[in-house]
């Protein structure tokens, strides 16, 4: 089984190797009950957008610890991938500006982590 350090570093390796930009880190520990971490990264189009959160799927199914669920549209302008310990959110652009998931979970600057450099 894997440690949370284990489990976000293969999230963002998966990201970055996918080419996701604008990742950011969330811990939510203290937030919510469901999960420790959320991470919230940008696609390009909605194409990459569903690959990058089948890629993210892929590197921990190979990891053998599957995916609690994966929900996708068919055109998708958002992709949640649940890890259990993570939440990962694989967003267009349009859909990141529009949702602000950093707003919606009330997140202050010193609660985020730095941006991952790709």
């Amino acid at each position: 089984m894997m440690n949370a350090q284990q489990i976000e570093s293969l999230i963002v390796s998966s990201l970055e190797d996918a080419k996701a930009r604008d990742i950011q880190v969330i811990d939510v520990s203290q937030l919510c009950s469901f999960t420790d971490k959320m991470i919230v990264s940008t696609g390009t189009s909605t194409t990459h957008v569903r690959s990058t959160g089948e890629a993210v799927a892929q590197a921990f199914k190979e990891a053998g610890e599957p995916p609690i669920g994966f929900e996708s549209g068919p055109e998708p302008d958002w992709v949640l991938v649940d890890l259990g310990a993570a939440v990962v959110h694989v967003m267009t652009e349009s859909a990141r500006a529009h949702y602000q998931l950093e707003k919606l979970w009330n997140i202050k600057p010193a609660d985020i982590g730095q941006p991952v450099q790709a």
